[in-house]
C-alpha cells in the first residue's frame, strides 16, 4: 500500500521524536489535571464514578493523532509516476552474411556450425533492440534472405529457416557474399552502416572478386566485420552422398582464407575473428555488439501526486472534534 509513497521532505519526521515525551508529560501530570479535596474520611461521598470520566483521556489521544498527521504532512508524502521517452541518436543498419556452402555443416561446432551459429546470431538479433539488420546467405551464389528491417521477429524467422538443402549452388562465393550485402545497405540513410560477414572456407565461386567487393564497401563506407569458423586443423564434415540421399561424413582439411577476412576487415575499418568452438563464436558477437552501440537519448518524465492534504485536512477535523468533545461532553471535567 505505502511502498510506491515517498516523502518529499523527511526531515520533518524528526518532529515524531517530540511525541512521546508529550505521551510522558500527559501520564506524570494528569493527576494533576483535576483539584483535589483533602479530608478525614469519603464514607459521605461514596458514589459510582463517572461513565464519561473513564474516557477523558480520549481527547489527548485524538490530539496526539492530529499532531501524528500534522507532521506526515509537513513530510509531503508523494507517488512520483515516471514515463521514458527514447530518441535514436544514431542508428545501426545491419547486414549479416552467412555462407550456406555443404561444409557448414561441419561438426566440429556442436551440433553443427550452421546450427550453432543460428543460436549465436538470433541472441544477438535480440540485443539490437533500436537497430536494422538484414540477412544475406550466400554459397556458391548469394541472395537476400531478409532486407534490412527493425522486425527482429522476421530476422529471427528468417534465421531459423536458413538450412542447406542444394537450393543454391555449393561453393563459397565470398565476394558474391560480400556484393549483395553492400548492395542491400549502399542506399542506407543510417549513420553506421555494419556487415557481419561469415564463411568457414576459401572463396571458390562466383563472378565478382572479394577484394572488389571490399572496395565497394570502403566507396559506401560500409565497415564490415569478418568471421572464420571452423577449428584448426581438420574437422568431421560431408564428403558426398550416400544412394538414400544423406551426406556421408568424413575428416576433412578446415581451409580457410584468413589473410583474404583480414584484408577485407582492414579496408572497411572493421576487425577479423577466428571462431575455432562455440564459446569462441558466442564471444565474437558479444565483442561486435559491443563495438557497435547505437546511440540513445532517453528523456524521463516526473509526474508527483500530493498526499499530504488528506492528512492535513483529517488532522483539522480531530482537531474540531477534540475541541467540540471538550467544550460539551467533557466540560465538566476539565
Amino acid at each position: 500500500m505505502f511502498e510506491d509513497i515517498y516523502f518529499s521532505n523527511p526531515d520533518y519526521l524528526w518532529l515524531m521524536l517530540v511525541l512521546p515525551f508529550l505521551v510522558g508529560w500527559y501520564v506524570f501530570s494528569r493527576k494533576h489535571t483535576q483539584a483535589v479535596l483533602k479530608i478525614s474520611s469519603l464514607n459521605g461521598f461514596r458514589a459510582k464514578s463517572s461513565f464519561l470520566a473513564q474516557f477523558q483521556p480520549i481527547l489527548f489521544v485524538v490530539r496526539i493523532l492530529s499532531l501524528t498527521l500534522i507532521v506526515m504532512g509537513l513530510a509531503r508524502p508523494q507517488t512520483m509516476d515516471v514515463s521514458t521517452r527514447t530518441k535514436t541518436n544514431k542508428g545501426i543498419d545491419i547486414v549479416m552474411a552467412i555462407d550456406v556452402s555443404s561444409s557448414m555443416l561441419a561438426q566440429d561446432l556442436k551440433p553443427d556450425r550452421l546450427t550453432a551459429l543460428k543460436r549465436v546470431a538470433a541472441s544477438f538479433v535480440d540485443d539490437r533492440m533500436s537497430d536494422r539488420i538484414g540477412l544475406v546467405i550466400y554459397a556458391g551464389e548469394s541472395y537476400t534472405k531478409t532486407p534490412i528491417t527493425s522486425d527482429r521477429a522476421i530476422v529471427k524467422n528468417a534465421l531459423g529457416e536458413i538450412q542447406f538443402e542444394g537450393l543454391i549452388e555449393d561453393g563459397t562465393a565470398i565476394g558474391m557474399g560480400l556484393a549483395t550485402s553492400v548492395n542491400r545497405l549502399k542506399d542506407s540513410r543510417a549513420k553506421s552502416k555494419v556487415i557481419i560477414l561469415l564463411t568457414d572456407g576459401v572463396n571458390n565461386s562466383g563472378f565478382i572478386d572479394p577484394k572488389i567487393a571490399s572496395e565497394l564497401a570502403v566507396e559506401y563506407k560500409i565497415k564490415t566485420y569478418t568471421i572464420g569458423l571452423g577449428s584448426n586443423g581438420t574437422a568431421r564434415a560431408p564428403i558426398g552422398l550416400l544412394p538414400n540421399g544423406k551426406f556421408q561424413y568424413g575428416m576433412t582439411k578446415v581451409e580457410i582464407d584468413e589473410e583474404l577476412l583480414k584484408t577485407i576487415a582492414k579496408n572497411t575499418g572493421g576487425l577479423y575473428f577466428r571462431a575455432t568452438d562455440n564459446k569462441k563464436l558466442e564471444d565474437i558477437y558479444e565483442e561486435i555488439n559491443k563495438l557497435e552501440k547505437t546511440e540513445i537519448e532517453e528523456f524521463k518524465y516526473y509526474n508527483y501526486d500530493e498526499k499530504f492534504r488528506p492528512l492535513i485536512l483529517l488532522a483539522l477535523a480531530l482537531l474540531f472534534i477534540e475541541w467540540l468533545m471538550r467544550n460539551t461532553l467533557f466540560r465538566s471535567f476539565i
